[in-house]
């Protein structure tokens, strides 16, 4: 970036800060300049070709080996600016508060303008308090995304900290150059710049919260919002609620926010004191421990009534109302987070009658800086449609779509359209089933609607519950127990078998595929219970419609599988609470997108009988009660070995389920042609502290080199740590031939890169680097099969990914077995499609072996 763009965004007679220009010394100075503008960071600026490049680091340098903090990459600045402290004027450009946090020399690690350029750039600090060797990693763009993001890690050294160790940013706070902090600077007196030289650090009072009734900074300027108008705050207000609709509205009248999926909430804000309300009016402050009423309350504000929603965020970053549930049940808080969308009152001021992007605006102002579990919802401006298609991609459950100027109006209206990517809707208990493989836990609840003020029986949901859950929902049933069925309508001996009946008091939440033909709900999963919701509120609501030519758009018309299984409720997941019912759904749900890549293959099987927390082991040979429904095949070179395994259809799928297989690792070879291989798998497997965007850019360059190699390259998650490359080929080469080509590739990213990259599996040597796993492609070797699930906690799936899909937001662990179905059901197009018409013979003599262009 040229001084140009830094020229241009400063109005040099309003602000501080330096003119300056471009360097004619080569120097190597670093800065860390310690920024409380619109939120607190850390511009992080390296001296190169005369001018500081600069990046804002959000959370701050981590001296935590391998944690990743953003690093926005902004325009240059001066090398002047790397003296400036002091206070850039509100309103204008970066307006806040400025300290030189950390300065010293910087040391490149090897060609600093290559790394630059290539975006990864290896330096050491030398730094009053930052030390050692650190990395700046260019994450790999988004389509449509401006910003240039970076992550900034520190690397494993004598300077590094562990994770329970001080904080660098809480223990030093203080500016390297005078020795203050922020709010001294903030509140120094006319006169006081950077140029004074060193000041003694003086006490300044912590600022006051304004007496209740008197109008903070923060409210200033919604007084001239038009619509708003004088008025107490009131103790609650009702809230508006989304309509449901199969697709969002269009035009430009509509802002689009993400659903979230946990508890909707008002945070009433008088003089200190907060209150954190259920859309009823329920005071549920003290459910939700002590951080966010104490964040909430710490807001520059005397008085405040915010609507929003607490959630739980999983390691994928996504709101989980499962997760939430289980934090509630074991008495933890730590996790919660307060997702704010919308103002309703500030101080002396009723904001209701405003418009929508006029209250959000304040709201985003009022949050500005908030730290810890506040959060404000962001909103979109492009179509619903896309925004809809991009979450449900993603596995979220849907959006919200708002018209952005209108007032805020109570109860369910037009003016808020809710869009799901798939069903899930509250249904009332009425019943229960006892676990077969458990004491005093249910195994499965019986649900039910209302229609026309008549309960009606619409099935059962097997799956979804932590042993604790299942244990604590025993508890509370078995003290609701009746003994006449309260549905209005007769069920069936087999709808009736093993139900104990209970009041119908409680309400569930409940994913499920589809509504079947006589009324039930089908491949449903327990997310927990609707404490804020009245049963007698719970309706059949509209089904959501997958996009037309959605991959498994078809997918609720399979014919019912001959495989029985035992012990349907048996736990294989007890943290995410999936069963063996939940698995064998999964599996009917994704049979034609998994049957290519496991059908007439030998397969080698991980094998849990009671589930990941128990004991497991490979097996690859046929044992003993096998389901009919597999098939038995002798190898050919080994006909003294007993029958190796496979399957050609759901049954024989299912019944691996009912075996207890929780991994499936087919051969790169099928039962025709035994000898002459189909696919090759490169397995991408990041040692400690690798950060996952350089497993990203690994993916691209073995992609690359197959290309030069005239093969077509697939990638997809591998459900544990890496990535999985993959290439369809034409079998005509034998396995010493495959073997010996992805051998090539290895080694040759191995020799051209040596810093990133290992061929060789020994751990001593993987350390820092991503292990290019070529081992998978020789006779008998297998690799995880795409939707296979893994045998690891949170039920996680080996998902094909679109190249263009790879992003820091998917790790290799994103996809489960509880999200999977929602993102197939919402792809236009299947991003495998065309694995097997791509496949083309592999010539030893074009080994790719050339490093791919930085």
């Amino acid at each position: 970036m040229a001084l140009e763009t830094y020229h241009k965004k400063r109005d040099f007679t309003a602000t501080p800060e330096p003119r300056g220009r471009k360097g004619r010394t080569e120097g190597h100075r670093f800065v860390i300049q310690k920024h409380d503008a619109t939120r607190l960071h850390y511009d992080f600026r390296l001296e190169m070709d005369g001018v500081l490049k600069s990046w804002a680091v959000t959370r701050g340098p981590s001296l935590v080996p391998g944690e990743k903090r953003l690093a926005v990459h902004v325009e240059d600045h001066p090398l002047d600016y790397g003296d400036f402290e002091g206070t850039i004027p509100q309103g204008e450009y970066g307006g806040g508060t400025v300290i030189v946090w950390d300065r010293g020399e910087w040391t490149p690690v090897g060609d600093a303008h290559k790394g630059y350029a290539k975006g990864h750039l290896d330096f050491e600090l030398h730094g009053e308090k930052l030390g050692g060797h650190w990395h700046l990693v260019r994450m790999r763009g988004r389509p449509g995304e401006k910003r240039e993001n970076w992550l900034l890690i520190k690397g494993e050294d004598e300077a590094a900290r562990g994770e329970g160790d001080p904080d660098i940013l809480e223990e030093r706070p203080e500016s390297v150059k005078t020795g203050r902090v922020i709010d001294d600077v903030a509140g120094e007196e006319p006169g006081w710049s950077s140029k004074t030289g060193k000041i003694e650090k003086s006490k300044v009072e912590k600022k006051a919260r304004p007496p209740a009734g008197a109008a903070s900074p923060k409210a200033a300027g919604t007084a001239g919002l038009k619509g708003a108008k004088t008025a107490p705050l009131p103790d609650f207000v009702e809230p508006a609620l989304a309509t449901l609709q199969a697709k969002p509205p269009v035009g430009q009248r509509w802002i689009h926010e993400i659903k979230f999926d946990g508890y909707r909430l008002q945070a009433r804000i008088e003089a200190g004191r907060v209150k954190l309300l259920t859309r009823s009016g329920l005071d549920w402050t003290k459910r939700f421990g002590k951080a966010v009423p104490e964040a909430l309350a710490d807001l520059p504000i005397g008085k405040a009534l915010i609507d929003g929603e607490l959630v739980v965020e999983n390691a994928a970053g996504a709101s989980d109302f499962s997760a939430l549930q289980a934090d509630l049940s074991e008495g933890r808080s730590d996790r919660f987070v307060f997702y704010a969308f919308d103002l309703l009152h500030l101080e002396d001021q009723d904001l209701r009658g405003a418009g929508l992007e006029q209250r959000k605006a304040a709201l985003k102002d009022l949050l500005a800086g908030a730290a810890g579990p506040l959060r404000y919802s962001e909103h979109f401006d492009e179509s619903g449609g896309l925004v809809l298609n991009h979450a449900c991609r993603l596995s979220l459950e849907g959006i919200v779509s708002k018209v952005r100027d209108a007032p805020y109006k109570p109860g369910r209206g037009k003016g808020w359209i809710k869009s799901k990517c798939g069903n899930r809707q509250e249904f009332v208990v009425a019943g229960y089933v006892p676990s077969t493989t458990a004491r005093r836990a249910i195994g499965s609840l019986v649900l039910g609607v209302y229609d026309q003020g008549e309960l009606r029986h619409v099935g059962r949901v097997g799956t979804g519950y932590t042993v604790s859950v299942a244990e604590e929902l025993f508890r509370r049933l078995e003290r609701m127990r009746v003994e006449n069925s309260p549905f209005d309508d007769t069920l069936t001996a087999e709808e009736r078998r093993q139900v104990r009946y209970v009041r119908p008091e409680l309400v569930a939440e409940v994913d499920f595929r589809t509504w079947t033909g006589d009324g039930n709900i089908r491949h449903a999963a327990f997310r927990g219970l609707r404490e804020d919701k009245d049963p007698k509120d719970v309706v059949r609501e509209p089904a959501a419609k997958a996009p037309a030519g959605a991959v498994r758009d078809a997918g609720a018309t399979l014919s019912k599988p001959l495989v029985k299984l035992s012990h349907p409720d048996r736990v294989y997941w007890p943290d995410a609470g999936v069963t063996k019912a939940g698995l064998a759904d999964y599996y009917t749900e994704v049979w034609r997108s998994i049957a290519p890549f496991i059908v007439e293959r030998p397969l080698a099987l991980l094998r849990c009988p009671n589930g990941i927390t128990g004991e497991s082991f490979f097996q690859k040979h046929a044992w003993k009660g096998l389901s009919k429904a597999i098939i038995q095949v002798p190898d050919p070179t080994e006909p003294a070995e007993g029958p190796l395994i496979a399957v050609n259809d759901l049954d024989g799928l299912l019944g691996l389920v009912q075996a207890a297989v929780l991994e499936i690792h087919p051969w790169g070879a099928t039962l025709k042609n035994w000898e002459r291989p189909d696919t090759l798998t490169l397995d991408l497997d990041p040692g400690e502290g690798v950060p996952w965007q350089s497993v990203i850019d690994a993916a691209w360059e073995v992609k690359d080199r197959l290309e030069q190699a005239g093969l077509a390259a697939f990638v997809k998650t591998t459900g544990g740590k890496g990535l999985h490359v993959v290439a369809p080929v034409t079998p005509k080469a034998d396995w010493t031939a495959v073997k010996a080509f992805t051998k090539g590739i290895a080694d040759a990213m191995a020799a051209d890169s040596p810093a990133r990259f290992v061929a060789t599996i020994t751990k001593a040597k993987r350390g820092g680097k991503i292990l290019v796993d070529y081992l998978r492609n020789q006779r008998g070797a297998t690799a995880v099969a795409a939707y296979s699930t893994r045998a690891r906690p949170g039920a996680a799936v080996s998902m094909p990914l679109a190249w263009e899909e790879l992003s820091p937001a998917i790790g290799p662990a994103y996809f489960t077995v509880m999200t999977a179905p929602t993102r197939l059901a919402a792809l236009s197009a299947d991003p495998w499609a065309d694995f097997r018409t791509a496949a083309r013979p592999l010539e030893e003599a074009k080994r790719p072996v050339r490093q791919r262009a930085g």
